[in-house]
This record gives structure tokens, sequence and C-alpha cells, in this order.
């Protein structure tokens, strides 16, 4: 499956007609979180970290591995028991609590649900203790797992990347137990009894089980519990064609409700819910009805996943936390009760998103957060603004642990050999070490904050800056720039002291109307913005201050992310699954770009860095990089020389290990070192050094 790409939130603030503004926002370390909206934010985390010291030589070969990881605490390593990379997939018994913890691949346990901040689990799955993380295929092992569902005695697990369900007959009493039943089979997205892939949601009573097929789009239902290998479904569900891509199964083994990403029951894509008011009994029987989010018809609106209480009440975590008294009977059911989190001007904020999940035990309520986090009710909520009582995973209950922990989402890391930059379209800052770093787990010296605020206890993406979410960046000299949506920053100095740009436009640079801003790069002669939208990548003689009109335009079908060493000009098409090449010194005069790569060949690659005559394409949804020494053997149709993240061409597996990559979006080479930001599903950034 190829990756999903997933649009930064909405943002909302004052907008203008566009052009040139001076310097905004403090720069004062110690100012204060509480800035107004179109204020950048500065801050200087504490640190200090080994420098690398340079001076390599040589190029890189397959399979080689990398050296080190930012934004994680390091290869093979968590943190410990109680830092989370994603916590989702809760399930109980009612004395239990069972929690996936994506990206580390395991799932937890707690054999009592827990009561305080600090109640570390008593067991691991997947892994043979509570530090290490790397994926594998054993019946002991786990790669992404999402989901998870018990009955008190059967334990159901998602392993979302090995296309399985891993089965436990009985409840696990060791780290690392190796399940007894796997379910899998299938090897293309046709909809099957016998088709698992990419599960998303499980669900289980012990005498039933439900599964989510995300890529064949269909719900898997056991009529009985599963006893052997590779078994069958007994009943096939794709909502009459609507299903899309379906994730988290909700159920009291009475009723059947299942969340889907990209349904079609409202006539386009959108995420919502299905419901079956009872349980189905028939292959293919149609759903009840189709809910979106109760507060959010908006287009960011989620769908919905959730638990019963043993009082048959039925809570949501949507776009916030809902709960009605029973099942609803239509979508126009309204909860009873809905915390009206952060996005919604109340309340508390859940950050919600794809791992949000829900369990109930006996009175208390947990939900896991995508900041990382386990939040806990005592009791369940009687107010609309009623905060948890505590957390697990961070310092404090307002704290998301991936921003603590410089976790980074979707980083776009660029270097010019001396100081190393990331800049992240979802997070909405730009990360910066001064120094080019020499050890995992690196904290940054600079944060810059695109949302007003420091500390995001207080802060929602709706008090973000209008019309940006840096989806590129660049550097050339002295000079720094970040575009996205519709705003571009440059600075003529590099933000290394918490300095300010001293060009932002927004909407526009002179005639140039911004459409959608996804690559910018800069070389000795010009300055190049791609706009996905408009088809096209601007051109200017210099950096542009709003008084000159570009000196070309290329005609690009939906180009993406840019780069150029002064010779070469890569303009990179995610959708085309390809690359155009342009010589530098031809653009003035139209000379015609030569493609490398095509449908076939790349599997939609969010970057291709080109940098001393060297090329890198970063083939996202094969999880490799495709690697060569000279520019002109790609153009000349030959193959890449290397191929980082994976063993060879046919190993397309995505894997957080030291010679494996799971979907690489961005590199940049610095001349010393070959730094790669992956995207979505795993955010680490990591260094590749040439071999010698």
């Amino acid at each position: 499956m190829g990756p999903c790409m997933r649009p930064a939130q909405d943002d909302i603030g004052p907008s203008d007609t566009g052009g040139p503004e001076g310097p905004v926002g403090p720069t004062d370390q110690n100012s204060g979180q509480d800035q107004p909206p179109e204020t950048i934010t500065v801050t200087y985390p504490s640190t200090s970290y080994s420098v690398a010291p340079g001076g390599t030589s040589g190029f890189f070969t397959t399979a080689q591995n990398a050296d080190i990881t930012l934004s994680a605490v390091g290869f093979n390593d968590t943190g410990g028991p109680l830092r989370f990379n994603r916590a989702s997939g809760l399930t109980t018994d009612g004395t239990r609590l069972v929690m996936t913890d994506v990206f580390n691949n395991r799932v937890l346990i707690w054999n009592t649900a827990p009561t305080h901040p600090n109640q570390v689990p008593d067991l691991v799955l997947g892994q043979p203790n509570f530090t290490t993380n790397e994926p594998g295929t054993g019946r002991n092992q786990l790669n992404w797992p999402l989901s998870a569902s018990t009955d008190g005695t059967r334990l159901a697990v998602t392993d979302t990347n090995n296309d399985r369900i891993l089965i436990w007959t009985e409840f696990p009493t060791s780290n690392a137990e190796p399940a007894d039943i796997i379910l899998s089979g299938g090897t293309n997205t046709n909809s099957s009894k016998s088709n698992i892939q990419w599960p998303w949601g499980v669900w289980t009573d012990g005498n039933k089980l439900a599964v989510t097929s995300t890529r064949s789009a269909s719900v898997l239902i056991w009529n009985s519990f599963p006893t052997y290998d590779g078994q069958p479904a007994d009943l096939l569900l794709t909502g009459s064609g609507h299903i899309g891509t379906p994730r988290q199964i909700t159920s009291d083994g009475n009723s059947l409700i299942v969340g889907d990403h990209n349904a079609t029951a409202g006539g386009g894509s959108q995420a919502g819910t299905f419901f079956w008011t009872s349980f189905p009994t028939t292959d293919q029987q149609p759903y009840d009805f189709f809910m979106v989010d109760p507060l959010g018809e908006e287009q960011t609106a989620p769908w919905l996943r959730g638990a019963f209480t043993d009082d048959d009440r039925l809570l949501m975590m949507g776009n916030t936390l809902h709960i009605w008294d029973g099942l609803p009977e239509s979508p126009a059911d309204r909860p009873s009760l809905s915390n009206l989190g952060q996005r919604n001007a109340g309340g508390y904020d859940f950050r919600w998103g794809d791992y949000s999940t829900v369990a109930v035990v006996g009175s208390r309520v947990y939900i896991t957060t995508n900041g990382s986090t386990l939040v806990v009710y005592d009791s369940i909520p009687t107010s609309g603004s009623q905060a948890p009582d505590f957390a697990l995973g961070a310092t404090d209950l307002y704290v998301d642990a991936n921003i603590e922990n410089f976790v980074i989402s979707n980083p776009v890391p660029v270097s010019n050999g001396t100081s190393l930059f990331a800049s992240s379209g979802f997070d909405l800052r730009l990360f910066v070490w001064r120094n080019l770093p020499d050890e995992s787990g690196a904290v940054p010296d600079v944060v810059y904050h695109f949302c007003g605020y420091s500390n995001e206890e207080t802060a929602s993406r709706h008090q973000c800056w209008d019309g940006f979410a840096p989806w590129d960046n660049t550097i050339h000299g002295e000079s720094f720039a970040l575009a996205g949506k519709t705003r571009l920053l440059i600075w003529t100095e590099l933000p290394l002291e918490g300095n300010l740009p001293a060009y932002d436009f927004k909407e526009s640079v002179g005639s140039v109307q911004f459409e959608e801003l996804t690559g910018v790069a800069m070389d000795d002669r010009y300055f190049y913005v791609a706009d996905k939208r408009a088809g096209a990548v601007y051109v200017w003689a210099g950096i542009p201050d709003g008084t000159r009109e570009p000196v070309a335009t290329l005609a690009v079908n939906q180009p993406t992310r840019l780069s150029s060493d002064g010779t070469w000009l890569a303009v990179n098409s995610t959708m085309g699954h390809s690359a155009q090449i342009f010589r530098v010194d031809q653009i003035a005069t139209s000379g015609a770009p030569t493609t490398v790569g095509g449908n076939g060949t790349f599997n939609l690659p969010e970057g291709t860095t080109v940098d001393g005559g060297h090329l890198f394409v970063t083939d996202t949804g094969n999880s490799q990089i495709h690697v060569w020494q000279d520019v002109a053997d790609a153009l000349a149709g030959q193959s890449a020389d290397v191929i980082l993240g994976a063993s060879g061409p046919s190993d397309t597996q995505p894997e957080i290990t030291r010679n494996q990559m799971f979907w690489p979006a961005v590199a940049s080479f610095d001349g010393d070192y070959l730094w790669v930001g992956e995207r979505k599903f795993s955010g680490r950034l990591v260094r590749f050094s040439p071999t010698g």
C-alpha cells in the first residue's frame, strides 16, 4: 500500500492581499507562551550533543546501516515502558488494560488497569523487554500493531504491517510470548474472506471475531472463534461498496460499528462511521446508517471509535469525546455529552487522530491521544469541560509527549554541512541543530513555532498561521526558505539564533498568486518555487523581493519538492511516480526536462535531491532510496547504483531498523552525510555516512 497523504489541519487567521511582510514575532527566548496568532515563537531547548566530525569519503552501499537517528530515542530503543510512540489499540476485560504502542512495535499489558501516572505495564508482547522496538515476522514479533481486543481469555492483535492477525488462545503471561494462531492470506486488494491486507481494527468477545482489511476495503467476520492458522472468515462486508479504508471496530456483541477514513456513503470520499444496529449474520449484510462526527461535518472530522460501558452507554472518540446513553438508532441521534476540546473552543484537547482509542474499566475511562499519551478519567465524565484526572507517557496531563520528546512528524531535513534544519508541516515547526549531531536522540538547539505558542497545552491549530504549513525547505549560502500552502518565508541570514525571516510572502509574490506551494530551492542563479495546484515551477533570478517577476515558468504536472545543485534542477512528481530533471543553464531558454522513473519504477516518491552531481530519489511507497553517483546515469535510464533502506529492489517492506526505512520522504546530502526524513507512520530522521 502506498502512503496515504494527510493534509495539515485547516488554519484560521487574518488574511491580506499578499506580498512581503517584515519580521514578525518575539526573538526573546524568555517570551511568554500566550502570543497572538501571526507570531513566531522561538524556544531554545537546553541541550548538548556530540558533534559530527565530517570529512567522510567514499560513497554509499546498498543495504548499509544508518549511523544515528533523530526524532527517536535510538535504534532498537523505546526509552522504557512508559515512553510511548503513538499509543493506540486499547482493550480491556474489565480488569486488565491492553494497549498497542504502534511505532514501538509492541503491545503493553497492565494486569490491573493503571490508577496513577507512574504505573508501569506488567508485560510486553512483540518485544523481549520494554526497551527494544525492532519489528519482525515471528510469532513473537510485530510490525506496526494498530489494534487489540480481548475477552479476558483470548487476545487478538492486528499486526498491521505484516498483514496478519496474531491470536493468543490463553491470555499471555510472559514477555514476547508467541501467538498461538496467525490469520493471514491474500496477495492483492480484492475483497475476499481469505484476504487480510493491512488490518487496522479487530474486535472479539471470545465467540465471534471481526477484522477490518484496509487495503481490500472490507470487514471480515468469523462466526465462531478461529481455531487454526489461515482460517478464512465466514462473512464478508463491503458496505455495498461504500467502505473505503476501514479503521477501528466497536461492538458490544449485539451491534457492529466500523470507522472509515475514506467512506463513500455520502456520495464523495469522507471520514465517517458505519453502524449495524444488529450484529451481521449474513454475507454483505447492509449497514443501517452512516454517521459523521456529531460536532464536525467539516472536512477534517474523523471516524468514530470507542467502547460500551457496563450499563450500555457508548463512549466514542471523534474530534472529541462523545457519550451516548445507548446505541444510536440513526445519524440524527446526538450524544448526551461531548467534551468540547480545543478544536471546538473549550474543554480538554484530546489531540484526536489516527491513534485515538477508548476503553472503559469499571467507572474509569482510558483514552489514547495522538500526543503519544494515555489519559485517564477516574469516573465517566459528566460535563463537557471536564478534563481527565491524570496521564501516562508525559510529564503533565496537558503535554504532548511527541513535542516534549522532540519526536517530529514528517521531518523534512536540509543540511549545509555545518548545521542541520528540519521543518514539519504537521507540527508547524522548524527544528535547528547549529552543529551536525553525532548521536541519536540529540535535542535541537532552536525551535521555531508557527502556532504562536511554545507549548501546545493551550494552543490549537486554529490559532496557527494563516495559510502556512511548511512542506519544503531549502538552504544556499546564508539564505534559507520555507514554503507551504500559500506562504513563503525567506531568511537572508540562516535561522540559527532565533532570528526572523526577512521576507514573509502571503498568497503571492508580485503577480504570482500562490495556490498550493509544495517545493522550494535555490542555487547561484535562481530561486525556485513549485505550486502543485497551478502545475508550475516559478523561477526568479535571485531571491524574490516582491518587485521582480519570474524569469521563467516551468509547466510541470503536479510538481512537489524541488532541489538544485546549480547544474541540475530536480522537480519531484509524487503522483507521477517520477522526477523531472532540468539543466539549470537551459531553464531560461525552455530546455526540456528528462524524466527519471515513472509508474512501476517508483511508488509515490515524495522527494528527489540532486547534490554535487549525485541523485537521490526517496521511493516513499517502496521504503527505499535510489542513489545514482552520477545524475547522467539516471538520465540515461540506468538503474540506481545503490539502494538504501532495503536489501535489494524487491525488498519494499517498511521497517524501523538500521538498514531499512519506513516510508522515506525527503533526503538531504551535505557532502559528508545523507539525512533522511521518514513520513507519516514513522517520523524518524536518520543519517547515513559514506562507507569509505
